[in-house]
């Protein structure tokens, strides 16, 4: 099973390939452990391999990153 590796966690090309993002359907990049819509700029968390793709558990880019 072809895959992309994170540290411990795996999420496969072809489910990376056909998700997006549940808020604006936009394309998700695969950083670190975290999927980012780069669109509406959020970011779901990855937890045991399994990506959290609900709009209530998103989380902003910038207040997030506003520090660094």
């Amino acid at each position: 099973m072809a895959g992309v590796k994170k540290g411990k966690e795996m999420i496969d090309k072809e489910l990376l390939d056909i998700l997006a993002c549940p808020k604006c359907k936009g394309d998700l990049k695969l950083k670190e452990e975290r999927l980012i819509c780069l669109n509406c700029r959020k970011y779901y968390l990855i937890k045991d391999g399994i990506p959290i793709m609900l709009i209530d558990e998103a989380r902003d880019l910038e207040e997030d990153f506003k520090g660094n």
